[in-house]
């Protein structure tokens, strides 16, 4: 599990923490049932409180991401691949909301922005 933790940007490190893990989740590069490091252990490798890694777990948990078993740690937890599509989908839509609303202050067309994603999609 890789998480790097931005002290400039303004984000709370408990959700850097959050986001972070979560994403791993979802890309699956976080397994179901792959065991997460000790709140204690994560708050030594990134040098943070043991509180903040505590709130980062709880929030985690409390979103479903992941499961604590008492004395045995932290766990990934089994996650229905179709509500994750609908929360990447919902995400995009999002992205798309904000998107629409920096075009139309630049002027930009449909096809232009259009033009601007084959471009990225062309790069990666």
């Amino acid at each position: 599990m890789t998480i790097l933790i931005n002290n400039h940007s303004g984000v709370p490190i408990y959700d850097q923490i959050f986001t972070q893990v979560k994403n791993q989740i979802i890309s699956g590069t976080l397994p179901e049932g792959e065991a997460l490091p000790s709140i204690r252990a994560l708050a030594k490798d990134l040098r943070i409180s043991v509180i903040t890694t505590k709130r980062a777990y709880d929030e985690l948990e409390s979103a479903g991401f992941i499961y604590t078993l008492p004395g045995k740690g932290s766990f990934v937890s089994q996650r229905d691949t179709q509500l994750i599509r609908e929360e990447n989908l919902k995400e995009i839509e999002e992205h798309l909301g904000k998107i629409r609303q920096l075009a139309a202050l630049c002027g930009l067309s449909r096809r232009e922005i259009i033009e601007m994603f084959d471009i990225l999609e062309d790069e990666t």
